[in-house]
């Protein structure tokens, strides 16, 4: 081979092995809009947020630096202070790195917003708990499933409502051992057998007392799912409209995957507005404008670790070791001397809400790396943290 053809065999090499962007990308800031839905705005000077990490954070977003990311909020004080939003693919199962078509995101378009919508659900079983339609959390899920009683046998009768929301439960269920596009992955399979959702999970093995291991499962939400529909007599779609949604002002939620016995997978679609409300709740203590949502119990079961669940790495997140509570991923990062700590609803592909109640804060983001890197935890650690802390 000629030395010329050498040398530009081996820089298209290290071109295609390296992650290039348009470092001439600027942006400028601009407060949010007021649309009259709840939400009140404001700056990030006016809420004394560093101007320049923000921009710089944005900047490289829309320079391709940090790929996928489909918006970022930010709220200060009560206030949203940012509010941006950015071209990027929309959820397609069967699509290549699971993308659909390329979109520039709205404010009023609702994202899939994966596993962060298992927070949601945890709110629904504290707000039934709060109005009487299920006793405790330390019931047994069986009390609640008339149909699966041959099932509560083998140790499984020792399941309670709590260890479904701390995926404690001890049955086996090999989510994180298998992609997401692979129906060795039980949350693929759960849809190419003949039995019901419900016996399909309780039927897998009891590996471990409940209570006493961590081990990720969506199936725990589906079950969580069904004992509020016969708690309730309204399934989880419903419910959430009528106790947490409509409260809020939120017209755009959607549970649109259903099985087909009627049972709701754990999907929801909702607006990034909408994320930022629900994280709004947690952040003032479980009441929204004045009006209680949730308890202030059930709040900080929701932000400080269950026993045992913690040193936790999330396959394809960047967010380093994490701690697991009633549905939200915790973490403490320390910035300027202080501690800052974080809980989060997190969803694959880069869906984050989280609270960060020691600036007053709560960020959003939603994107699309289902197969590559999501920065969301960086561009946190990075700019946002340090942007808050005074």
């Amino acid at each position: 081979m000629k030395p010329a053809i050498l040398f530009f065999s081996t820089l298209g090499l290290l071109i295609s092995g390296c992650e290039f962007f348009d470092t001439t990308a600027q942006y400028t800031y601009t407060p949010p809009a007021y649309v009259q839905d709840g939400l009140e705005t404001g700056s990030l000077e006016q809420m004394d947020v560093d101007l320049d990490a923000i921009e710089e954070a944005v900047s490289r977003i829309i320079s391709g630096r940090y790929k996928e990311v489909h918006s970022l909020l930010i709220i200060k004080d009560n206030k949203l202070v940012l509010e941006e939003y950015f071209a990027g693919h929309n959820w397609k199962w069967d699509g290549p790195l699971h993308h659909g078509e390329l979109v520039d995101w709205e404010v009023t378009m609702p994202h899939n917003i994966h596993s962060a919508a298992k927070s949601v659900t945890s709110a629904c079983i504290g707000i039934a708990i709060e109005k009487g339609f299920i006793e405790s959390t330390r019931e047994s899920i069986f009390q609640y499933l008339p149909d699966h009683q041959h099932l509560a046998k083998d140790g499984k009768e020792r399941i309670t409502i709590e260890h479904l929301l701390t995926m404690t439960s001890g049955l086996q269920w090999r989510e994180w051992s298998a992609p997401y596009s692979s129906v060795e992955n039980p949350v693929i399979e759960i849809w190419f057998q003949e039995k019901d959702p419900v016996t399909y999970i309780l039927e897998k093995q009891l590996v471990s007392e409940p209570g006493m291991n961590f081990n990720y499962s969506t199936g725990n939400m589906i079950l969580l799912g069904e004992l509020l529909r016969y708690a309730t007599r309204m399934d989880i779609d419903e419910f959430s409209y009528t106790y947490l949604f409509q409260p809020l002002g939120i017209d755009s939620s959607s549970w649109p995957e259903v099985y087909p016995g009627g049972e709701l997978n754990n999907t929801l679609y909702i607006t990034p507005r909408a994320m930022a409300k629900f994280g709004l709740i947690y952040l003032n203590d479980g009441v929204w404008s004045g009006h209680r949502i949730l308890s202030d119990e059930w709040v900080e079961r929701s932000r400080v670790n269950y026993k045992g669940n913690q040193d936790i790495n999330i396959p394809g997140e960047n967010s380093g070791k994490m701690g697991y509570t009633y549905s939200w991923w915790t973490k403490t990062y320390k910035e300027n001397g202080m501690a800052i700590h974080m809980y989060a609803a997190s969803g694959f592909g880069g869906q984050h809400i989280m609270v960060l109640p020691e600036v007053g804060s709560v960020v959003v983001f939603t994107g699309g790396n289902y197969v590559t890197r999501r920065p969301p935890f960086k561009i946190l650690k990075k700019y946002i943290i340090p942007a808050l802390v005074p």
